[in-house]
């Protein structure tokens, strides 16, 4: 029996375009009244519905690199050389957080804990928190030191005090950054200062501001916190877009000659929460301003629109040696979507081997859904059977054999 790679496209359509044959095909599909699937001889082909879609949504950025999600769906909102590798500053300065919340999270480490500081943690330039050589300081006050302050001088101490010297932890800086998803991340320092070889993308430290506030919400706290004083010297936090009214609450700028000034933030918002990352621009408030007028932008243009509820069939496959011909094709998870308010066309992509071989577990992943917003990128959709499908028996299978040759020759 030959088994087929079905790929189907879906596209959203206005409600009175579909008539006829089309809307008796969507009631049996179980899709949306305003998606349309055809079928023919088993595969599945893209019947086109042409209404006008308004143009790929998108809006200008003096940025160099710029990358934007709504954290509740993933959906990428903006993207501008996205997965460019860039220099990121001391936005990379997250990462170093990131290794340090994991320590404390897994009961390694405490915030009252101290750390040694070293000459070389004395020594190092930049941004500072004014450690001082010889002393002792908190865990905590490192977290503030690096976040608020972002002191490299504090990036030391951690990196020495978690692994006994900066070249090892950047070690653990690499292979912790591939387990979290960073596919275009390469460092050689815990502090973010000027190196050829250091670089992340855009997207990848939206991934790691996603993770940081997913992973550790116990300790997200710290980025909004506006000032710290450590020996004496109080310093502002250098995101001065924190408490704004779009709700900005974190987390980390940059800048350096070769990155220019850069800024990744998250804002939350009647339930929605972004995420956005910026970097070359030419200034401070340069940035600030950007990044201010993104976020408004993002919440204001953009609303998560349900496209199936759990549970929803999409389509039926067939069963080859099944007692039942069919298996639903059904989401496994609400499938929402950020979109721009005056959407055009949303394209879905159905794809699956057909038939599939019997027996089936409801509750398989046995397809794909990918779905492409306008202008933006295809996110895969796992579809599940809806049902269990048992395998025929010898006998029932060799009528099966049968029937199916007697109707190719049909």
């Amino acid at each position: 029996m030959r088994r087929y790679q079905v790929s189907a496209k879906i596209v959203i359509a206005t409600p009175h375009l579909l008539r006829g044959k089309q809307s008796r095909l969507l009631q049996q599909t179980g899709l949306p009244r305003r998606l349309r699937l055809l079928a023919m001889t088993g595969l599945l082909f893209l019947s086109s519905i042409f209404c006008n879609p308004s143009p790929a949504f998108a809006i200008e950025t003096a940025a160099k690199q710029a990358f934007m999600i709504d954290m509740n769906t993933h959906s990428v909102m903006l993207n501008k050389n996205g997965d460019e590798a860039m220099h990121p500053s001391s936005m990379s300065k997250l990462m170093t957080v990131y290794i340090l919340f994991q320590r404390l999270k897994e009961g390694r480490v405490h915030l009252d804990d101290k750390f040694s500081i070293s000459e070389k943690a004395w020594r190092t330039q930049g941004s500072k928190t004014f450690v001082g050589i010889g002393e002792q300081i908190s865990v905590e006050d490192l977290i503030h030191g690096i976040i608020i302050q972002s002191g490299n001088d504090a990036c030391i101490v951690v990196a020495e005090g978690l692994s006994g010297n900066e070249e090892a932890f950047v070690s653990e800086m690499n292979r912790v950054a591939k387990t979290i998803g960073l596919t275009h991340s390469h460092f050689t320092n815990a502090t973010g200062l000027p190196d050829d070889n250091h670089l992340m993308s855009s997207r990848d430290l939206a991934t790691l501001a996603e993770r940081l506030i997913i992973d550790f919400p116990e300790y997200y706290h710290y980025f909004s916190e506006r000032e710290y004083t450590y020996n004496h010297i109080t310093q502002g936090n250098r995101n001065r877009l924190l408490g704004n009214d779009i709700g900005v609450d974190g987390l980390k700028t940059g800048h350096t000659d070769a990155g220019g000034y850069g800024i990744a933030l998250s804002a939350q918002q009647n339930g929605r929460r972004l995420i956005l990352v910026i970097n070359g621009m030419e200034s401070d408030n340069d940035r600030m301003e950007e990044g201010d007028r993104l976020l408004r932008w993002g919440f204001r243009e953009f609303e998560d629109k349900v496209l199936l509820h759990k549970g929803q069939k999409v389509a039926d496959a067939k069963v080859w040696f099944g007692k039942k011909p069919l298996v639903p094709l059904v989401a496994d998870q609400d499938v929402v979507l950020t979109l721009p308010i005056n959407a055009g066309e949303v394209t879905l992509t159905l794809k699956y081997n057909e038939p599939m071989p019997a027996p089936v577990a409801a509750g398989a992943h046995v397809a794909d859904l990918l779905v492409t917003p306008p202008g933006g990128e295809p996110m895969a959709i796992p579809l599940v059977a809806g049902e269990d499908v048992p395998k025929l028996s010898g006998f029932g299978r060799a009528w099966a054999v049968l029937g199916y040759y007697v109707h190719r020759k049909q």
